[in-house]
């Protein structure tokens, strides 16, 4: 019995950690290439990886802001789409934005790992 509830409270800390901050959206790496042969302007598109990762292998319109970086000095104005290679830590960076007053900001579920 002790271990089924055991399983259960770490099943509930993964399904925790992987829902989305309020007010951040979500997208899908399918989304994003629609987005993106649409050429929006007005948003910014960040990388949150390590320079190491984001040089083998990124997407070119993205720039690299590794998580952690100095995220005030972007136009908050913008609309931002945050990726990084599984989703975890580009939805940390985009609680961090949120947290800077930045308000139309959407995280890419499944990262660099989904892009195809």
């Amino acid at each position: 019995m002790v271990w089924i509830i055991i399983a259960a409270v770490v099943v509930l800390f993964f399904v925790l950690r992987m829902k989305g901050a309020k007010g951040v959206n979500q997208m899908t790496t399918a989304d994003l290439k629609e987005q993106l042969k649409k050429k929006p302007a007005n948003t910014i598109y960040l990388d949150v990886r390590t320079p190491a990762e984001y040089k083998s292998r990124h997407i070119k319109e993205f720039k690299n802001m590794p998580l952690g970086s100095n995220y005030s000095t972007l136009d908050s104005s913008k609309k931002v789409v945050v990726i990084c290679q599984s989703g975890m830590r580009s939805m940390q960076a985009c609680k961090q934005l949120k947290k800077l007053g930045f308000s139309d900001i959407t995280n890419v579920r499944g990262g660099m790992s989904a892009w195809r």
